[in-house]
């Protein structure tokens, strides 16, 4: 008696490093409105590529994300609704009901979770500490702003808003006006890390 395996050639899969810039808390989230149950740091102001690639994320770690509500005010275009893993997520948006540092993620199953957004054009140092004080499971809960507006007032002025000149902008830290293509022409996807 023979036997024949036969073995697929093996593929050569191209290296992307992680996009995503995502920090979660490691308790259950709050489901509240002013704690923050992360944040998140996309690298463009392009809403309809970076909410699709955090939901991507999203979707298998906390249930099938069904909406997702922005504050306008930091975003140029705001569609209406995103592809995600097979289904449609609806985005919306709220003017004074949603500050505008704060993203509100909803799944069907599990509930809400608040991240706090942080602007693309922040410096490394200043969204590090700012993703480090968001994800932190202490007490007292700080809203968004009031996180982004200690940010300022600690390390500088008004760094953390402002956009970065070429020379401060490395390809790996990301950019405010990139494009959701990555150097291959394929779609990014976001993946956790920094």
């Amino acid at each position: 008696m023979s036997a024949t395996t036969h073995h697929p050639p093996l593929r050569a899969v191209p290296f992307r490093a992680p996009t995503a810039r995502l920090a979660l808390k490691s308790v259950n989230p709050s489901r509240g409105s002013v704690e923050l149950d992360g944040a998140w740091w996309p690298r463009s102001r392009d809403l309809t590529c970076e909410l699709s690639a955090l939901a991507d994320v999203l979707d298998p770690l906390w249930g099938r994300i069904t909406r997702i509500a922005v504050n306008p005010r930091y975003w140029p275009i705001i569609p209406r609704k995103i592809f995600v893993n097979g289904h449609v997520v609806k985005v919306g948006w709220f003017t004074s009901e949603l500050d505008p540092y704060k993203i509100l993620v909803l799944s069907l199953t599990a509930g809400r979770w608040d991240l706090l957004v942080i602007p693309p054009e922040t410096s490394a140092p200043s969204a590090a500490r700012l993703m480090a004080a968001a994800s932190a499971s202490t007490d007292p809960a700080m809203t968004a702003t009031a996180l982004m507006t200690a940010e300022r007032t600690l390390h500088g002025g008004p760094a953390a808003d402002r956009p970065q000149g070429p020379a401060e902008v490395r390809e790996d830290e990301g950019d405010a006006f990139s494009s959701c293509e990555a150097t291959t022409g394929r779609p990014s996807r976001l993946a956790m890390g920094m």
